[in-house]
C-alpha cells in the first residue's frame, strides 16, 4: 500500500462535457492491482481466463471484488469497509472504517496523475500494457515503470473498477472503469477517461485494486 497526499482533483465526462473539482483526504492505494495469486489466497477462486499468478485478477464483476475487500479486511484484522445485505442489494461503504475498499473515481485518477496535469504519466510504452505492445493479453503486475508515487499499471493491463456510480439518472446501478486495458487503443490508456459497467458483469479486461483510508 501506498500513502497518498491529500489535494484536489478535477473529474470530466465527454459524454456530457461536465467537470467537477474534488477534494481528497490522505488515503492508502494498492501499488499494483490484485494479483491473481492473492485474489485466490483471499477467496480461493480463480476466475481469470489468462491463468499466471503475478497478472492482475480479470473476471472479477464489482460486486466480486467489494466481497473481497471485506474478506481481506478479515484476515488482516480491520473493520471491513462495507455492508452487504444477504440479497446482494443495497451495499453500503462506512468511511469510518479501516478495512480495504474500491477507491472513489477521483481517488484513482489523483493518484494516477501524480502531480502530473497531462493525459499520461509518461510515454505510453514506458508506462501500459495497450493494444499496441501487450499481444493481446494481460501480463504480470508491474512489468512496467510506475508513475511519480510508485504505483504501477495505473494505466493498462486491465481497467479496475471505482466505487462511484457512473451516472445513476442514465445508467441506474453501473459503475466506475477507469486505466484502459491490455485490449484497448491508446486514446483509452488515459488518466481521464471513464467507462462504465454493470456491477454484475464479470469482463475479462476488468480487475481492481484497492484502497484503505488513512489513519486519523
Amino acid at each position: 500500500m501506498i500513502a497518498i497526499p491529500p489535494g484536489q482533483v478535477t473529474l470530466s465526462d465527454r459524454r456530457t462535457r461536465r467537470s467537477w473539482p474534488v477534494e481528497l483526504a490522505p488515503y492508502q492505494l494498492g501499488a499494483y492491482p490484485v494479483t491473481q495469486a492473492l485474489y485466490a489466497q483471499v477467496t480461493g477462486a480463480r476466475p481469470s481466463n489468462a491463468q499466471a499468478d503475478a497478472a492482475p485478477v480479470e473476471g472479477v464483476s464489482w460486486r466480486d471484488a467489494v466481497v473481497f475487500c471485506n474478506a481481506l479486511s478479515e484476515r488482516h484484522g480491520f473493520t471491513p469497509a462495507y455492508r452487504l445485505p444477504a440479497d446482494g442489494e443495497d451495499m453500503e461503504w462506512d468511511p469510518s472504517a479501516e478495512g480495504y475498499r474500491l477507491p472513489t473515481e477521483a481517488e484513482w485518477e489523483h493518484a494516477c496523475r501524480a502531480g502530473t496535469a497531462g493525459p499520461r504519466y509518461g510515454p505510453l510504452d514506458d508506462i501500459a500494457w495497450h493494444r499496441g505492445n501487450s499481444g493481446e493479453r494481460p501480463h504480470d503486475v508491474g512489468g512496467k515503470q510506475p508513475n511519480a508515487w510508485d504505483l504501477h499499471d495505473m494505466l493498462g493491463n486491465v481497467w479496475e473498477w471505482c466505487w462511484d456510480l457512473y451516472d445513476a439518472e442514465v445508467y441506474g446501478t453501473y459503475r466506475v472503469l477507469r486505466g484502459g486495458g491490455w485490449f484497448d487503443e491508446h486514446w483509452s490508456c488515459r488518466a481521464s477517461v471513464r467507462r462504465r459497467s454493470h456491477p454484475t458483469f464479470r469482463v475479462d479486461d476488468v480487475g481492481f485494486r484497492v484502497a484503505r483510508t488513512a489513519e486519523r
